[in-house]
């Protein structure tokens, strides 16, 4: 008995530095999605197709959780192909010159069941500025060919303006395009497999 007490003793520091559960995201079923008033008025919504990155997930230890993602800026689709190029265009997020939108997280605190507040730096349009994300988990579910799965929506806004976003034009109810951006990332992502050793 004794034995056994000093065997788990000795294994408690080694399972307390496990390291945080890897979850690759699958572009494929992930999307980040974007809300601005026009005119004052009315809301336009577009997104980007094409999002990729990792989340290390730490359940015991939040703070030892991190979210880096990708988003390919050039994907950006609001169903109109004129409003699509100028939003594309040095006016806005010039994609020629900053192809990507970059998150990387500094800091993950619980927000509720199930939620969590992360900050990070978001990098958009070649300007780096902390932000934060209430994110939602779901648990995990088994994917069709056997793989463990679970989403993340993660929710923040942003004034563009403080990204050098500064284009607008002004009618008589006001500027053309609001400074306050909503943005929203639905993302699917899939559990990394522990690598086996070699025979």
């Amino acid at each position: 008995m004794k034995k056994l007490a000093l065997a788990l003793a000795l294994s408690l520091p080694a399972l307390a530095l496990a390291a945080p559960e890897a979850w690759t995201i699958d572009p494929a079923h992930s999307s980040t999605g974007f809300a601005v008033k026009h005119l004052v008025i009315s809301t336009v919504r577009g997104q980007f197709t094409r999002t990729t990155g990792t989340v290390k997930l730490d359940p015991a230890d939040l703070a030892r959780s991190s979210v880096e993602a990708t988003i390919d800026a050039t994907s950006l689709d609001t169903r109109e192909p004129q409003r699509d190029g100028h939003l594309k265009s040095p006016d806005f997020l010039d994609v020629a010159k900053y192809p990507t939108i970059t998150f990387r997280s500094t800091r993950v605190t619980p927000a509720g069941p199930d939620r969590l507040a992360v900050t990070g730096d978001l990098t958009l349009h070649g300007v780096t500025r902390p932000v934060t994300l209430e994110v939602q988990a779901s648990p995990e579910v088994k994917g069709m060919f056997g793989e463990m799965r679970r989403g993340f929506t993660a929710v923040g806004k942003i004034d563009r303006k403080e990204f050098g976003l500064t284009w607008n034009k002004a009618i008589e109810a006001g500027p053309v395009v609001g400074d306050e951006v909503t943005i929203a990332l639905d993302v699917e992502a899939t559990k990394d497999q522990p690598k086996t050793a070699a025979k």
